[in-house]
């Protein structure tokens, strides 16, 4: 990997759901798509990422991550409080009038939009807000651009009022499908009234909740080498992707858990650390999988092996590097077969010896 500018670390799991609802749409039906001619489940890039980002606050110091949030006044006001005896009333307008400084459109003290801030941001904004003069445009708009926190580095930051404070993102995640038909199933079920007389029969509550089960294929990549730049440094980098593959393959988002308790580990993982382009496997379940006697997971993850080897064959350069976690061996050929926690810490190094080896190259 000398010498090379580049590092995307694409990330491919196999899980298998019961009957769920992660994900629903404006119906409250199980999201699905059309893939190869048939229906499949899906769930949506936003909701993954939601739950990612939950999951980073077990991982990350609060001073490291961001909030996507319309009361932006209210979370640097707060910093101000913190910098100044003056009172809240103060505090809310001089947050609002730092925040407009910035390009920032406001009404009734609050964001006309969703603003993605980290905590830094907020406090560099709030240092600003009890500076007399006030600086200019620019030099608050610098403030919002430094410190974006490992989130916003991550998922990016786009602003309709101003794109000079838009931030790149540099992770992609695609919408997880099954790797083969679904169709959608219908749950009837009766709630009782714990007061109701004995000899009364009937429900408190009737209803329906629609639910389906999977196995799917699911894809994210990282563009190491462009988060470097928004991290600004290699041991902030190294943690950030390592974490983002620990939150990707074990978050769940929490649509409907209460009721289908669907949190359950993946079959497979594969991380590939490539130098030339990222690259989405999921042309391997164009072609729907059948189930036999051995269920969908296996045999999703044998037909991504295959898919995987022609890929390299006839398509694409093998990977600089491969690690596999696996409950069994199907992805063995593609790389190093280790336990998750390893591949947790090969990552974080073969990230690491990447941007030493960039920084010293270039």
């Amino acid at each position: 990997m000398n010498g090379k500018r580049k590092l995307f670390v694409d990330i491919h799991v196999i899980q298998s759901l019961p009957p769920s609802c992660v994900n629903r749409d404006d119906t409250g039906s199980p999201k699905t798509a059309i893939y190869g001619g048939v229906r499949r489940a899906r769930v949506s890039s936003q909701a993954w990422k939601h739950a990612v980002r939950e999951m980073f606050k077990s991982y990350f110091d609060e001073s490291e991550l961001g909030e996507r949030t319309k009361k932006i006044v209210e979370k640097v006001a707060g910093q101000i409080s913190n910098l100044s005896k003056l009172s809240e009333e103060e505090t809310i307008k001089l947050a609002e009038k730092i925040i407009n400084q910035a390009g920032i459109g406001t009404k009734d003290s609050e964001a006309k939009a969703l603003f993605f801030m980290s905590n830094k941001q907020a406090e560099n904004l709030a240092q600003m807000a009890i500076m007399d003069p006030l600086p200019g445009k620019k030099e608050v708009q610098q403030a919002l651009n430094e410190s974006n926190g490992v989130d916003i580095s991550l998922f990016g930051r786009m602003v309709a009022d101003d794109p000079a404070l838009n931030t790149d993102a540099s992770a992609q995640v695609a919408h997880a499908i099954s790797t083969h038909r679904v169709e959608n199933e219908y749950d009837y079920f009766t709630a009782m009234d714990d007061r109701s007389p004995e000899d009364q029969a009937g429900a408190g509550m009737i209803g329906t909740i629609e639910f389906n089960s999977s196995t799917l294929y699911r894809y994210a990549t990282v563009a190491a080498h462009d988060l470097k730049k928004n991290l600004g440094d290699i041991d902030a980098t190294k943690k950030a992707v390592k974490e983002f593959v620990r939150a990707f393959v074990c978050s769940m988002p929490t649509g409907k858990q209460n009721t289908f308790a669907n949190v359950t580990p993946p079959y497979a993982v594969m991380v590939a650390f490539r130098s030339d382009q990222p690259v989405n496997l999921v042309g391997a379940f164009e072609t729907p999988v059948r189930a036999g006697e051995g269920g969908y997971q296996k045999k999703s993850t044998e037909m991504l092996a295959k898919y995987t080897k022609n890929v390299y064959e006839k398509f694409l350069a093998v990977p600089e590097k491969v690690f596999v976690t696996a409950i069994n061996d199907e992805l063995a050929e593609l790389g190093d077969s280790i336990e998750f926690s390893d591949l947790l810490n090969g990552t974080e190094e073969t990230v690491s010896n990447y941007l030493k080896e960039t920084e010293v190259n270039s």
